[in-house]
Order: C-alpha cells, then structure tokens, then sequence
C-alpha cells in the first residue's frame, strides 16, 4: 500500500443521454460518437428501439445490431463483445431500458422468480455483469435510457393530498449514473439538453445546448489529455538503465496491465546488451513485490 502522486491518465468515454420519447436521443447519440472518432464506420448502434437508428441511415455508413427481446443482460453483454471484435471505436446502446424494465429485463426475471426481497440475489449480480460491460469496455460507450415524470402525493398543511411533480426519473437501475463520465439530460422536444453529471468540467453549470459533433469533439480531447499507453511504449523503448524502467513503472502506474509486459521485453533487451541478470522484482520494488514475484 503506498501514496502516489495523483496522474491524468487517457481515459474511455462513458456517456449517457436521458429523455422521454421524441426528445432526440438516438439522434445526439449518433452526432456525439461522431465527434468522438471522426468516422463513421466506427461507430456501432445496439438498437432495441425498433430498429430507430435506420430513421438516421443518411448521417453516414455506421453499424447497426438489432437486439430483440428478451432484453436479459446476457444478451446485451453478448451485444457489446460483438461490437468489441468487429473492432469499433465507438458503441452506442440504445437504450439501456429495456434490460431493466422490458421484456425478459431484470424487472421480469426478478418476477418471475417470485418477486421477493431476497429474489433481488440472483438477479442483482446478472445486471452488475452487464454495468461492468460498459465500464471494463476498451471502446467508448454512449448509453440512451428513457425518463418519466416523476410524481409523489403529498399531504398540505390542510391534510388535502395532492399530486407533486418531482422532475424526471431515468427507467434503469438507480445510481447508474455516477458510474458515467458525463449525463447528458434531454429536456425538450428541440433537443435542448443540460448535463446532470459531469467529471469533465466541460458542461456543468452551463447554459442549455443541442448535442452536435462539436461536442463530442471537446469530450475526446478531454479525454486524450494525460499519458497514454503509446507514450509510455516510446519512453520505455528509449530507456537505457534498470532504474530508469523503475521510474517509468512508477509513473504509470495506472497503465500497469498495458506497460508491465513493455518493461519486461525492454528488460529483456538490456540484460543482452549488458550480459547481466536482473530480477524483475528490482524494477517494481518497493512498489508491489509480491504482485508480480511468482509470475517471473
């Protein structure tokens, strides 16, 4: 266990778009991945909105995955492996719903295994399986989820109910959205959006906008900032000594899974030049001994 100096390092977007039928979500989607990767043949749209992303087939030659029910999380999991491997850069799900509430969604199956408290159990770790494969993604996700108005029936002073308006509530599981980069929250039917969470600084406490390819644009610089894994190949390829591959484990540390098999060829090719042994542990101690002690 040790403190590091905190680091910036390059980051996958999560993104997600919230809003009631006719308020443009598919359609910010599309603009916002474009933005991102500047090719459309990169993007890949999961559809469970009856095959709504064709409506936009004239923005440019994206791809479309159909997914029909039942919306189970494994089937969306399947869903996004299958964007993975065909090598994109940018996948969008739209929308995320439907494996919370549609038909074979985690509502259902909670159901249909009784509808009792400890049900939650079975299903709970199901749901968890898909959040994590948005999160663990190598590509960058942008998540639609429909909202409804949210009321309550409260009580006045004259102890009449009445019905109070509360804002909107996304359909998906609570809490999903502070698992995202950015929540952008539709408001209208002109598109108009605000962000509800933002760990970029970019949009928060901002004026209301309309989701455009600009926009995306200023997401993925935010995002590039910071170091990548390709600055640590040309640091690593141009060090000469077993201290400086210590430095630079140190330094990206965030990379670890990505810089660790570098360092280790790199090791490799200055034992041969010098025609002396070193243990791999000297380069990660008195970072983490034992991490990586029985694998070398």
């Amino acid at each position: 266990m040790k403190l590091q100096t905190a680091q910036r390092h390059q980051v996958k977007l999560r993104l997600g778009l919230s809003g009631a039928s006719g308020f443009g979500k598919s359609y910010s989607a599309l603009l916002l991945a474009h933005g991102i990767t500047n090719d459309w043949s990169k993007i890949a749209i999961i559809d469970t909105e009856n095959n709504s992303a064709s409506l936009y087939s004239h923005l440019g030659n994206f791809s479309v995955l159909s997914l029909d029910e039942p919306y189970s999380p494994e089937r969306y999991i399947e869903a996004i492996k299958t964007c993975e491997n065909a090598s994109m850069e940018v996948i969008i799900i739209d929308s995320i719903t439907h494996e919370w509430q549609g038909k074979g969604g985690c509502l259902q199956i909670h159901e249909q295994l009784g509808g009792r408290f400890q049900d939650w159990s079975k299903v709970s770790p199901r749901h968890q399986a898909f959040i994590d494969a948005i999160l663990q993604s190598r590509c960058h996700m942008v998540t639609t989820v429909r909202s409804k108005i949210d009321y309550s029936l409260d009580s006045d002073q004259n102890g009449k109910t009445k019905v109070v308006k509360h804002g909107t509530k996304e359909i998906t599981r609570e809490g999903y959205e502070y698992e995202l980069t950015v929540n952008f929250e539709l408001i209208n039917d002109k598109h108009l959006c605000k962000a509800s969470k933002d760990r970029t600084g970019l949009f928060m406490d901002k004026p209301e906008f309309i989701i455009n390819q600009a926009t995306g644009k200023k997401l993925i610089h935010w995002c590039n900032e910071g170091l990548s894994v390709e600055q640590a190949k040309t640091e690593i390829a141009k060090c000469t000594t077993i201290e400086g591959l210590r430095h630079l484990y140190q330094k990206y540390q965030g990379l670890k899974k990505e810089v660790y098999p570098m360092i280790l060829n790199r090791k490799s090719v200055l034992e041969t030049v010098t025609g002396q042994i070193v243990s791999s542990e000297t380069i990660i101690n008195p970072l983490k001994t034992k991490e990586h002690g029985t694998n070398n």
